[in-house]
């Protein structure tokens, strides 16, 4: 016994056999890293999914940009205080 497919999936394979050259999902999993900027940037490349090919590029781009920023912004936190000096240790 075969499962029913969804219409939605129908319609979007006639399309592509009518038009291959047409933008079709490339059904990508994206697992959630737990960092909101990062997912944000993750999900963006849904966005090249309705895009021709020539389209992707300045997808692509953008994310690469947004992840680029995302770790260069960790640099920029300040990290843990410097450990002190006891005032009552002479230095060697």
């Amino acid at each position: 016994m075969h499962d029913p497919v969804p219409q939605e999936a129908v319609a979007e394979s006639e399309a592509v056999a009518a038009d291959p050259a047409a933008p079709a999902p490339l059904n990508v999993p994206r697992d959630p890293t737990g960092d909101p900027e990062v997912d944000a940037q993750l999900a963006r490349l849904a966005d090249a999914d309705h895009l021709a090919t020539d389209g992707h590029v300045e997808v692509y781009e953008d994310v690469h940009r947004g992840l680029r920023d995302a770790l260069t912004a960790l640099d920029a936190r300040p990290g843990p205080p410097a450990p002190t000096r006891h005032p009552t240790t002479t230095p060697r």
